[in-house]
């Protein structure tokens, strides 16, 4: 059984567990040492942040990670470039953004992404949800992210990139004894 848990701070040492999962999920940092210094340092210190991770027989399989995004950081700025003006001003500030879900290839397509997408974005007091992916509607990603009623906004920073959306129900989450749930298999 997949166990989920939710961390509301991170450090360095969660960097080093999280690391040979984000390589083999998305492998666009050379070293654990360059995406340190150039991501996660930046990121698990911001207002806001939150990581979610599943574990499977004590084995970390997955993770999901965000935080609010603000004008002044990076991926808010160009957000607020590509999109027109009226998505722009409705839905950046404020906001809160998935920045990463990387699950290892093994885990994929038995809902670890989707528990890690829900548990990492429940109970926030964020109203509105950000986050930028594929713009291949087919990939499985994408189709997850439709599933659970994310949609388009506008343009992706970059190449065949999206934003997509979601105006979340603000308020607590559901009473647990901790901070770990079980994922279900739900697709």
């Amino acid at each position: 059984m997949v166990l989920l848990r939710v961390d509301e701070s991170a450090d360095e040492r969660d960097g080093l567990t999280l690391w040979p999962v984000y390589a083999s999920a998305f492998g666009d940092y050379p070293d654990y040492d360059t995406w340190r210094k150039g991501v996660w340092d930046a990121h698990n210190n911001r207002s806001g942040f939150r990581l979610a991770r599943a574990f499977d027989d004590g084995d970390l399989v997955g993770f999901a990670y965000g935080y609010q995004g603000e004008p002044g950081q990076w991926w808010t700025d160009n957000a607020g470039k590509v999109l027109d003006r009226q998505a722009a001003s409705t839905w950046l500030g404020g906001h809160f953004e998935v920045v990463s879900i990387g699950v290892v290839p093994p885990a994929r397509g038995s809902g670890v992404g989707r528990g890690l997408l829900r548990a990492l974005t429940e109970g926030l007091p964020h109203e509105r949800l950000l986050l930028m992916t594929t713009s291949d509607a087919s990939d499985p990603a994408r189709r997850l992210y439709s599933s659970e009623g994310w949609r388009v906004i506008g343009p992706g920073i970059g190449r065949d990139t999206v934003i997509m959306g979601k105006r979340a129900t603000v308020g607590p989450p559901p009473a647990r004894s901790s901070n770990e749930s079980a994922a279900g298999n739900d697709r």
